[in-house]
């Protein structure tokens, strides 16, 4: 018999974790769709997923900066959908409001990491306990994947916080990857590029004209679907010898030309 296997997706209602969940509900995932407010786009997101093939799909609200709610999280999904499975380190957002590094606060910046680091940081954290504590399960395929962004290594000087969040899940990829490899738990960060998503909306035009002057490469922007193909293809196996990897989302941004 197939053995049906689970995944967690964070910040999956919409956007770029959306499309996440709906690819791995293709792959005959368990699919549990974790969001942080918005209740009506969980849903949304559920009946993509459901529709998409998904065994189960569950939503559950958690704000995973908080570690009792993050406990919480993993304690619904576990008790609705059985032990994860897959990881996907997805949810994260912008500063509330953009200024210059000589203006910034210390509030944002102490909010931003929170939710962009510490949050998916001792998230994997939990999971992985829970993976190395299950011996009797081991031979389960397992995986984790970190969402970061270009922001990890391109300077934005109007949203330092958030560069610096990134470059951090960078960091935090390379760490779980090593602590995981010798029990064959690949771990791979994904760096999105220039996205099509709720985030970019205000900026659309400005983008537009960018992309077409050739800043990316390949002259279009990115879509959620452009990553939710990775995830799905380290989901299925096809990346178990790529641990530590860094896939780039990018369509060519990050070469350096002359």
């Amino acid at each position: 018999m197939t053995q049906v296997r689970t995944a967690l997706i964070t910040g999956a209602g919409r956007g770029i974790g959306r499309a996440i969940a709906v690819g791995l509900a293709a792959e005959g995932f368990q699919v549990a769709v974790n969001y942080h407010s918005n209740s009506s786009a969980a849903d949304e997101a559920l009946e993509l997923c459901r529709a998409a093939g998904a065994p189960k799909a569950v939503a559950v609200q958690a704000d995973i900066s908080i570690p009792a709610e993050a406990s919480k999280l993993l304690e619904t999904v576990e008790a609705e959908l059985g032990q994860v499975d897959v990881l996907i380190n997805n949810a994260g957002r912008a500063p509330s409001e953009r200024a210059d590094i000589l203006e910034a606060s210390r509030e944002s910046f102490d909010d931003l990491l929170s939710v962009n680091l510490a949050g998916p940081y001792f998230l994997t954290q939990a999971v992985a306990r829970t993976w190395l504590a299950d011996t009797e399960s081991a031979t389960r395929r397992r995986a984790v994947a970190f969402i970061s962004s270009i922001s990890a290594e391109t300077v934005s000087l109007n949203r330092g916080e958030y560069c610096i969040s990134k470059a951090g899940i960078a960091m935090a990829s390379k760490l779980w990857a090593a602590r995981l490899a010798p029990h064959q738990i690949p771990v791979i960060e994904i760096r999105p590029g220039i996205m099509k998503t709720d985030m970019t909306s205000a900026v659309q035009d400005v983008y537009d004209k960018k992309i077409a002057d050739g800043l990316v490469p390949q002259r279009r922007w990115g879509v959620p679907e452009d990553i939710a193909r990775i995830t799905s293809a380290l989901a299925r196996g096809d990346l178990d010898f790529c641990s530590g990897a860094v896939v780039y989302a990018d369509g060519g941004f990050h070469i350096s030309r002359l």
